[in-house]
């Protein structure tokens, strides 16, 4: 296996940069096939500098026209420009400008890094090493700069020319060209610089700040989709006007800008004042984006805002600090959405997505720390563990410290570092100092890969009335981490009486506990109650207090209890889910059929009561319907996994329970079919969510009456989210009339490539042995977007990550299919290829036949010839793992 470069980074490599840029102006002068890039960067070197060190700066696939200093052009023995960067030898031991002129094609750039053309329209990614691939930089997150940037263009081609900051000129030349001028005051890192030029129809709103300030809100498109911007917009001034109310922070530049572009590797980019956007994150009309597009909008719209503060204003020293900015982010983002919409089901779904996501990265040959201490390629570090893993982590610190006491620690943290390039040590000394609490075990979270896993027992003595609770916890070995330390785990729980009513009690020894929260710190406690009148059952890990996966000795009747009587919805939702978890890996066990349908019994009647109960909301209620996942029951197996065993228990499952709840369900579906116009307020969008649910567990019991009122409910639908419930429904059970409700929707929808994306996403995940060819065939489509990294997600990714039958088939076709396909696309974007590759992580856990034929794939991958670094890191862990 070659690879483009060989190269590790470690952490404790960490050094300042000899000389350091603190202004850089910039003239960018735009053009098809080529623009130039003229560059005035204000260098100076670092106390301790030797006379004679060479100034080193960041490149790629630029073409250099000239390099001067002060104005004075350089010799060729000045400098060396290498394809990977300019030097400059002898460079003056003060402050000086280095000037430089290069040649860029953004038309070319296949790998969207850098500055790049997308139908049309010109703009860049530069997180987290794209500026490189626009000028010579010192192109890494501690370097911060006031930029400077005229634009220059064709203004008939691109009459809209925004960068970072405020304008602050613009005007006409005589040659129909005109220009732009943007000031951005705030020092920033190169990857938060941006551009965006061209023919673009937009929306405008304003933003008055707390203390008066006036913002001027744009967001840009394709022209005739502006409608589909507004929700956005919406989005955007709620969360500006939730940060100030939650942590107090004020935007604060002139103009907050977003841009919706089509070719797009990630979902946005937190760009300072001039936010990047793929647009399937930011289009939403009741016609073509579901509720969860309206909530995904939402999600990251407020997501990258925040980042004006927790990102920007205070940054990464370097990128194994990247949880630092994009944990501590997600976390608001989460806080966001809980507080507009439901707290309890918000939880419940980022659980269901941390489990998903990142218990299976931490359990395989892909995991790592949230601050790893060593990478090959950061592209590959935009992890579930940085982002989802990293909220946890901040989760546990606001609920160790309080919600005060996690406002003290943010204050300090932003009156401390804003303006700076911080890292985890900083930020967590600024909650340890603002409370005065020892964090020193806490930091383990961000050091330490994999999944803890705490294993509970109990016992009660009824003559001396106390009940003892013993937790033990243990994380096993990971790649390059093979002994585990003990971590600070926060236990939130309760004792629950035998009517119901949670317990109290006069003593507790043998842990810290403060008020219902356990510290539990070291690598076994055992907790005495006293004064505990009867038996309880505890409820642990409420909230889901802490990432970690938990084993407890509480029967399938003392679960049905917690369903019924915990106040914590969380665990009401896990108990059932702990129930369905139980019966499905018996019926694993016995190849796909249900052996104990006494607890089937029992599961549908505490489903039936939640469904018909007052306790919860409607998109609470839709939750528990959700059985586990086959992904869910494949990680509880652990190793030698067949993943057609685990489609036909779970497939026998869901189709007991529509059998034993079929009236229930018909009724409840029913009495919510009055829903009236389309909205996304909250007991709309609830209504909604259980009312499809409903039909997507009674379409789970395989009848000709429950295909029949899918497809009604699909033809009659008025809007996105019922139309695809419907279809998602009759796919997933592979009903008779599922592919030609595919058919249908294709026909209404070809035009329109986001809604041309769920399409592509359901047909790959048809459980059926055709899938495969007509994924091929779509593929092979000369009219098939072959480069647009949406339409190669929703094909091939969801094939590999959402169709665990037909991607692990025992022929290997499926895992042959996904790796010439990595080939293929690594050559024209490595990106998008390292991430597909990212499916094969769980090989090692599949049964020996299928294991063997990933292993054969993957090796085939590894010998096909030359490799992105991107790529071939991802595979050579996985192989290694």
């Amino acid at each position: 296996m070659r690879t483009e470069t060989e190269h590790t980074i470690f952490l404790k490599d960490y050094a300042p940069t000899p000389y350091f840029i603190d202004r850089v102006e910039m003239e960018v002068e735009i053009a098809p096939e080529k623009s130039v890039i003229h560059s005035l960067l204000h260098v100076v070197p670092r106390e301790g500098t030797e006379p004679g060190t060479p100034l080193v700066l960041d490149g790629d696939e630029l073409l250099l026209n000239s390099v001067a200093i002060d104005g004075a052009p350089l010799g060729l023995l000045a400098y060396e420009a290498t394809p990977s960067s300019l030097i400059i030898h002898e460079p003056p031991l003060r402050r000086f400008v280095l000037e430089t002129t290069v040649t860029i094609e953004p038309e070319k750039n296949t790998r969207l890094m850098g500055f790049y053309r997308s139908n049309g329209t010109w703009c860049t990614q530069c997180e987290p090493e794209g500026f490189r691939r626009i000028t010579y930089y010192l192109d890494r997150p501690d370097n911060l700069a006031t930029f400077n940037v005229t634009m220059i263009a064709d203004k008939k081609l691109a009459p809209v020319l925004l960068a970072n900051g405020n304008p602050v000129g613009q005007g006409d030349f005589e040659d129909g060209k005109h220009f732009a001028v943007w000031e951005d005051p705030h020092p920033k890192p190169s990857y938060l610089f941006a551009m965006v030029a061209g023919d673009l129809g937009s929306i405008h709103d304003s933003f008055t700040t707390s203390s008066g300030k006036q913002v001027a809100l744009a967001i840009y498109c394709e022209h005739g989709k502006e409608d589909r911007c507004l929700y956005a917009m919406d989005a955007l001034k709620r969360s500006m006007a939730w940060d100030e109310r939650r942590f107090g922070l004020e935007y604060d530049l002139d103009v907050f800008n977003i841009v919706a572009v089509s070719d797009f590797n990630f979902g946005a980019m937190e760009n300072k004042g001039l936010n990047i956007f793929n647009d399937r994150l930011v289009f939403a009309i009741p016609e073509t984006a579901t509720d969860a597009d309206y909530d995904n909008v939402e999600r990251v719209i407020a997501h990258e805002y925040f980042h004006n503060w927790t990102g920007d204003r205070v940054t990464c020293r370097d990128w194994f600090q990247l949880c630092l900015k994009e944990g501590l982010t997600v976390y608001r983002d989460q806080e966001f959405s809980s507080d507009e919409r439901s707290r309890p089901v918000k939880r419940i779904e980022d659980v269901r997505l941390l489990r998903s996501a990142q218990f299976v990265e931490d359990a395989g040959p892909l995991a790592h720390p949230p601050r790893p201490d060593h990478y090959r390629e950061i592209n590959n570090f935009y992890t579930t563990t940085v982002y989802e893993k990293g909220a946890e982590v901040v989760r546990m610190l606001a609920t160790m410290l309080g919600e005060a006491g996690f406002r003290k620690g943010m204050d300090l943290y932003f009156e401390r570092h804003d303006g700076q390039a911080a890292t985890i040590e900083d930020f967590i000394a600024a909650f340890a100092d603002a409370n005065q609490v020892n964090l020193d075990q806490f930091i383990h979270w961000y050091l330490q890969a994999g999944t803890p896993q705490v294993t509970v027992s109990d016992s009660y003595d009824a003559a001396s009335q106390t009940y003892r609770l013993t937790l033990e916890q243990k994380t096993d070995p990971t790649p390059g981490q093979p002994e585990k330390q003990a971590m600070l785990i926060p236990v939130k729980f309760g004792l629950i009486g035998p009517n119901g009513s949670p317990m109290s009690w006069s003593k507790v020894s043998g842990a810290e506990v403060k008020g219902d929260l356990i510290m539990f710190d070291t690598g076994k406690a055992e907790l005495t109650f006293e004064g505990i009148a009867n038996r309880p059952v505890p409820s642990l890990f409420r909230e889901f207090s802490a990432p970690i996966k938990l084993t407890t000795s509480l029967s399938a009747e003392d679960q049905l209890f917690l369903a019924r009587h915990d106040s914590d919805p969380f665990n009401r939702w896990q108990a059932l889910q702990t129930v369905a978890t139980g019966i499905l890996l018996d019926a694993v066990k016995a190849g796909g059929r249900l052996t104990d349908e006494g607890r089937v019994d029992a599961l549908a009647t505490a489903l039936g009561e939640t469904l018909e109960g007052n306790s919860g909301d409607a998109a609470f209620k839709a939750l528990t319907l959700a059985m586990p996942t086959e992904d869910n029951i494949a990680q509880a197996i652990g190793t030698d996994v067949d993943p057609q065993a685990i489609h036909d228990a779970r497939s026998a499952l869901r189709k007991a329970i529509s059998n034993r709840l079929h009236d229930k369900l018909l009724a409840v579906y029913n009495a919510l079919a009055d829903q009236g116009p389309f909205s996304t307020a909250q007991a709309a969008t609830q209504g909604r969510s259980l009312r499809n649910a409903c039909l997507t567990q009674l379409v789970a019991g395989g009848t000709e009456g429950a295909y029949s009122l899918a497809e009604a409910h699909y033809r009659t639908a008025t809007n996105m989210t019922d139309r695809m419930a419907a279809l998602a429904a009759l796919v997933h059970a592979n009903a008779p009339v599922a592919q030609a409700l595919l058919g249908d929707f294709r026909t209404l929808y070809t035009a329109d490539p986001l809604v041309l994306d769920k399409w592509l996403s359901l047909s790959a995940q048809v459980p059926d042995e055709a899938t495969l060819d007509r994924v091929k065939a779509i593929l092979a489509d000369p009219s098939f977007p072959r480069n647009n990294p949406n339409r190669l997600r929703s094909l091939v990714g969801s094939f590999a990550n959402a169709n665990p039958v037909q991607f692990a088939r025992p022929d290997g076709s499926g895992f042959r299919f996904v790796t010439e396909f990595v080939a293929d696309v690594d050559k024209r974007n490595p990106q998008v290829a390292a991430r597909v590759l990212t499916a094969f992580r769980i090989w090692r856990n599949y049964e020996p036949v299928r294991r063997a034929e990933a292993e054969s794939a993957l090796k085939s991958l590894a010998e096909s010839g030359s490799l992105s670094r991107n790529t071939a890191d991802i595979l050579g862990r996985t192989l290694a793992g």
